[in-house]
């Protein structure tokens, strides 16, 4: 296809993309009848904070076809699009954008700015994701979105931690994690997978002087020696000043090393012997780490002999301080199970801060507990030769290793040292080399889930199958509890509160749990509406105070008759707004139920709402300059305020009286207006925008004139707008009485940390629903006896082979822990899509195309069965290239756009009554069975989720279609007569069933074949059965079913016609070599022994010749080749193939003019060619052939031929 074709394409896109908007079909689709039920599709939230690539694009065509596929088979598949907002991902794009280098910068900036930046940095790209996503074809709702940020959200992740602390699942401890010291935070074990990179770090062997008292250690040839040292390795030197034991192997053999010397003299070689000093370590790697010496082993002894040792503290930072818990345990030799002997000497040296089995040996043996680094990486103060060192510098990761390197060299107690390649974790969002690190966290208890979630996993589909045995099932086995608080702040709040004067600890399922132990002001509110003024009378905007409008008749009667129910409700004060129909109310009021002027206060706040230049204009002109609801709440009129602005000067109103000690216990009555009444009970609810409304509801106005509500208002944590918002800092600010502590008047405070926002991606599928415990209409995960679940599980997930160890993971995790069964039966696993050269895709290396670009030239759909029909969809890597999305265009798409077009020139000459199939003719019964073969393929492979080889099949048919169906019947359907009708009823049939096949893989193109079949039918004045049963939608259609009259005999003859295409294919690689174009008409074509019997089969035979341009088919066994063909050219062959070579160049021609086929025109010679008398002889075939009205000889001017 040339560039403007490629144009064309992307713009017949967009206008079926507008068609599908417009007439509300995916909408249509979910309301259309299902008979089968509901199909429960998850959607993973992806982050808005940069635009998708080609991953979300591959995983995202993957979530629409099995639901689109799903919808067609009778089922109705909801799909609702959500976003996922918290975590490091999003900070650290913060941090960028501010400038901010550590948590500390973030603290000193401003938790409530930087989490406001964050908010609008997650949402940023939002609005292209909007356009990108169904611009590539998803039928999915993105205007009721979830995002994982909603109070509602992370109210059910709040009841989801409460459920799990409740079932001993959830508790908090202290262990050793990995920590990010620039995030200043630990992450879970999945998340640190993410990040390992291969590095060169420095390795040492380190010497630890032992104390000798008498008898400690066996002496064998009791030789003088004035020194025993035990050799201990580490890969991470940093950690050595935090060294406070040694641990052996107790069953392994250690050797006692003497008279260590040097084999050579080498410089490189750091160690260098010293006389009478003796080594101890495992005898297995005395060879290893002596290899460069001499050495005499003078005793072995066991493991278990050394236990109890003491040596000599490395460094005195923290050894000579007597009040260092457990400090007598400390600089000893423990026996540990945990020490192997396959790298390093042996001996492990133990810092309990920075190891899981360090930690585990600390707790077991009461040993001190020295965290020389800080959460921020680096050394403390009182590591007086490194302090305020980076322990891994991110730039530099030896950098500190080597300062301590050079200090122990300068103390003799190094022994060697050497660089070492391993794989080392690095944060999965910074890129910060991590570390080991003791920290307080809250953790699921997964290890207690382990057996459960390798049961449910077998229940699972995975695809490809291997992922959930191999690397999914081996994570399962291994996986340990998951770390799920995170300390720092833009996340979902951990429901926490501890109290600061005893161990009280309260946890939280809810906002409502909440508010039933936050303090109260005891104030009752009661809400209340002016009586009818002249200008609601006059339905005109009254916002200025000014405006001299007061109470009419009946607004006065309005008044007095609310007061009767007024007088029981023994108000004590009266807030009242500043107009004169508020004031005159108010009047009313004192007079009616006993107020003295005292009890009343006007405050400006609780005024009218601005409406600027609208003032005194109608209601209908103020409604109408805007152009919804929700646009009210963040536009304001010229010189007014919107209806947000209202909500916060109400709400800060509100705030104010109820926090005063002077206004506490009090009924307090405010007289207001109808935008500030509502505004007002927006705010005192935490509602945003979406609430406001339905708080407002259907009616003209929230509140009557002269109409009175009660206000039930408790303080919840709000943002600046007063919609409810858990997150720091505003949740931070929640604090009530310790109850137990009584009259001490301790508090209760929340514990700072947020949650993992894997946590919260894993709480997707009852998030999304705001569930908290209680049955939804769309959501209930509990089964039972009486009961169906809804809604849980899913019946169908799909996301990247980088989820199993994170969003699959805590799917399931969280699902089995909650609800005792997986949250999902079927999961499709995509593999990486790299660049063409094999490399990362990369934007500064520019060495992929940008994917809407892309679209652009080729058209979403062929991008789409570019991606569905590569291995990325089984799991596997995929090498994008540019031309395979090309060949695809070019050889399905464009190939079947020639038979679209073919089909409609011709259209008009299907018959208008029903036509019975299949014909007589064996091209119709091949493609029709061909197309319920591909059925059949296409439905088999999509029920197995294997998506490949669901749409491979689709391009092979489309090849068979074009290349040999429509190629080999396009002279019939030209000549006209029943042969005509029979091919194309026969391909109006092919064309719309296979409209419905494609219809999930290339969503755009199937749309264009169905409705352009349908209209060249009602154009042409059929109607038939095809028309009259028309959806509006190819998506509101059925899918195929299985047609067993298509199929009779479908082996037999599918076999026969792929040998007939193999002898003729077979019969052009001869016409190839003997050097003689398909056009030249030859005698014959001899077979030799064909797979099947063609002798009697004529209409396979005609097949053959008129593709081989042969005379006759003869078979002959005898011949050496399996097909050879008789090249003699006879006179009478010779002219054929000249007047066949005379029709293809006028049909040449026609091509140049533009002509349409079948438009007649005349042609005129040159006297050169008209003097062959070729043209003569064969007059009225060419013009046939050619569509010619008559031929003018010798009459052309310039060249051979014109057409006049």
């Amino acid at each position: 296809m040339d560039e403007q074709k490629k144009t064309l394409v992307a713009e017949r896109e967009e206008k079926i993309l507008a068609f599908w908007a417009d007439k509300k079909i995916f909408e249509k689709s979910l309301a259309k009848p299902a008979p089968k039920g509901d199909f429960v599709f998850y959607d993973g939230p992806p982050f808005a904070s940069g635009l998708p690539h080609y991953g979300h694009i591959l995983a995202g065509t993957i979530k629409d076809v099995i639901p689109r596929y799903k919808t067609m088979r009778g089922f109705r598949v909801p799909r609702r699009w959500g976003w996922d907002c918290h975590g490091l991902p999003v900070e650290n794009e913060v941090e960028k954008e501010l400038q901010l280098k550590a948590k500390k910068d973030i603290v000193s900036y401003g938790l409530q700015k930087f989490n406001e930046t964050a908010r609008k940095t997650v949402m940023r790209y939002a609005d292209d994701w909007r356009r990108i996503i169904p611009r590539m074809g998803r039928f999915v709702d993105m205007d009721n979105d979830y995002r994982t940020m909603d109070s509602s959200y992370t109210e059910s992740v709040w009841w989801a931690f409460k459920t799990l602390y409740e079932k001993n699942l959830a508790y908090e401890g202290f262990k050793s994690m990995h920590l990010c010291p620039r995030c200043e935070t630990t992450l879970s074990n999945f998340e640190v997978t993410q990040g390992y990179k291969d590095v060169t770090d420095l390795s040492v062997c380190v010497k630890f002087s032992i104390f000798l008292p008498s008898g400690d250690l066996p002496q064998g040839d009791n030789s003088q020696f004035s020194k025993t040292y035990l050799i201990a390795w580490t890969t991470t030197p940093w950690t050595l000043p935090g060294n406070v034991a040694l641990a052996v192997n107790p069953d392994k053999v250690y050797a006692e090393v003497k008279n260590v010397n040097l084999k050579v003299q080498n410089d490189s070689v750091k160690f260098k012997s010293e006389e009478g000093v003796h080594y101890i370590l495992a005898k297995e790697r005395a060879v290893e780490i002596f290899k460069e010496y001499e050495y005499e082993i003078a005793r072995e002894v066991k493991g278990s002999e050394l236990v109890g040792l003491s040596y000599e503290p490395l460094f005195e930072y923290y050894a000579k301080d007597s009040k260092l818990p457990n400090r007598e345990n400390g600089w000893k030799v423990y026996a540990g199970d945990f020490v192997t002997t396959t790298e390093g000497t042996g001996i492990v040296h133990i810092a309990p801060a920075f190891g899981e089995d360090d930690y585990q040996l600390s707790l077991k043996e009461k040993l001190p507990f020295i965290q020389h680094i800080g959460t921020d990486g680096r050394f403390k103060p009182e590591v007086k030769d490194f302090a305020g060192l980076q322990a891994k510098p991110k730039g530099n990761p030896q950098e500190t290793d080597k300062k301590i390197i050079a200090h122990l060299t300068a103390r003799g107690a190094l022994f060697a040292m050497e660089p070492i390649t391993h794989s080392y974790p690095h944060c999965w969002r910074c890129d910060t080399p991590l570390l080991n690190y003791a920290a307080v966290s809250w953790f699921v208890r997964v290890v207690a889930l382990r057996d459960k979630l390798l049961s449910e996993n077998k229940k699972i589909g995975w695809v490809p199958s291997e992922i959930g045995d191999g690397r999914f099932g081996k994570w399962l086995e291994g996986a340990r509890d998951w770390a799920i608080s995170r300390s720092r702040f833009w996340g979902a709040p951990i429901p926490v509160w501890r109290c600061d004067g005893c161990t009280e600890t309260r946890v939280f399922g809810n906002t409502r749990e909440l508010l039933d132990v936050l303090p109260k002001s005891g104030n009752k509110y009661f809400l209340m509406r002016h009586g009818e003024a002249d200008n609601n009378v006059e339905h005109i905007i009254s916002s200025e105070l000014s405006n001299p409008h007061h109470l009419t008749e009946v607004g006065k009667r309005q008044v007095r008759e609310v007061c009767a129910k007024l007088k029981n409700k023994h108000i004590d004060l009266v807030f009242v707004s500043p107009f004169l129909r508020t004031q005159e109310t108010a009047k009313i009021v004192a007079e009616e139920i006993g107020l003295s002027k005292g009890a009343f206060i006007t405050d400006e706040r609780i005024r009218e709402l601005r409406t600027g230049a609208y003032n005194l204009r109608s209601i209908r002109d103020f409604t109408s300059y805007f152009s919804s609801p929700e646009e009210r709440f963040v536009k304001a009129t010229p010189g007014g305020e919107s209806y947000t602005e209202v909500k916060r000067r109400m709400g800060g109103f509100l705030s104010e009286i109820d926090a005063s000690e002077r206004f506490r216990g009090k009924n307090i009555l405010i007289i207001t207006h109808d935008a500030p009444a509502w505004m007002l009970c927006a705010a005192a609810a935490g509602a945003d925008v979406k609430k406001a409304l339905q708080i407002r509801g259907e009616d003209d106005y929230f509140i009557k004139n002269g109409e009175v509500k009660e206000l039930s208002f408790t303080p919840l944590p709000h943002n600046a707008d007063f919609e409810l918002d858990l997150h720091r800092p505003f949740i931070d600010d929640v604090v009530f009485p310790c109850a137990p502590c009584g009259a001490k008047r301790s508090v209760m405070r929340r514990v700072p940390d947020v949650f993992d926002c894997w946590f919260e991606s894993g709480s997707m599928p009852f998030g999304e629903a705001g569930y908290r415990g209680e049955a939804l209409p769309m959501f209930q995960p509990q089964g039972g006896l009486f009961k169906k679940r809804r809604g849980y599980p899913a019946d169908f997930i799909a996301e990247g082979l980088d989820q199993t160890r994170g969003w699959f993971y805590s799917l399931l995790v969280l699902g089995v822990s909650l609800f005792g069964a997986a949250p999902f039966k079927r999961v499709v696993t995509n593999g990486i899509i790299l660049a063409e050269d094999g490399q990362k895709m990369s934007k500064r290396l520019k060495n992929y195309p940008d994917p809407m670009t892309l679209v652009g030239k080729y058209g979403a759909d062929a991008l789409r069965l570019y991606l569905l029909s590569s291995p990325a969809v089984h799991g596997e890597e995929l090498r994008f290239s540019e031309r395979g999305v090309d060949e695809v265009a070019k050889k399905v798409f464009g190939r079947l756009d020639n038979v679209l077009q073919f089909y409609k020139l011709y259209a008009p000459k299907l018959p208008t009554t029903n036509y019975q199939l299949p014909t007589s003719h064996v091209l119709d019964n091949w493609i029709l069975v061909r197309l319920a073969e591909l059925s059949e393929t296409v439905t088999t492979a999509l029920e197995a989720y294997t998506l490949d080889a669901a749409a491979r099949p689709l391009g092979d048919f489309v090849d068979d279609l074009s290349t040999w169906y429509l190629r080999r019947s396009r002279e019939r359907i030209k000549g006209g007569g029943d042969d005509a009708k029979d091919a194309l009823k026969t391909l109006q049939v092919i064309l719309l069933d296979f409209a419905k096949l494609i219809a999930p893989f290339a969503p755009f193109f199937a749309e264009r074949l169905y409705q352009s079949v349908h209209d060249a039918n009602i154009r042409m004045g059929t109607n038939d059965t095809n028309s009259t049963d028309r959806k509006e939608s190819v998506h509101l259609e059925n899918w195929p079913e299985k047609t067993t009259n298509y199929q009779q005999p479908a082996t037999n003859l599918l076999f026969e016609m792929g040998e007939v295409r193999r002898l003729v294919s077979l019969g052009l690689e001869a016409r190839a070599k003997a050097n003689v174009k398909v056009r030249q008409p030859l005698q014959s074509v001899t077979l030799r022994n064909p797979r099947v019997s063609l002798e009697k089969r004529e209409e396979l035979l005609t097949l053959i010749k008129d593709e081989l341009n042969v005379k006759e088919v003869r078979f002959n066994k005898e011949i050496l080749d399996e097909v050879e063909i008789d090249t003699t050219l006879t006179p009478e062959l010779k002219k054929e193939g000249d007047v066949r070579e005379a029709v293809r160049t006028i049909q040449d021609l026609r091509k140049e003019k533009g002509l349409k086929p079948g438009e007649r025109v005349a042609l005129a010679t040159s006297p050169t060619v008209a003097a062959t008398g070729l043209l003569q002889e064969f007059e009225e075939e060419i013009k046939k052939a050619a569509s010619l009205s008559k031929i003018e000889h010798g009459a052309a001017t310039a060249g051979d031929f014109e057409l006049r």
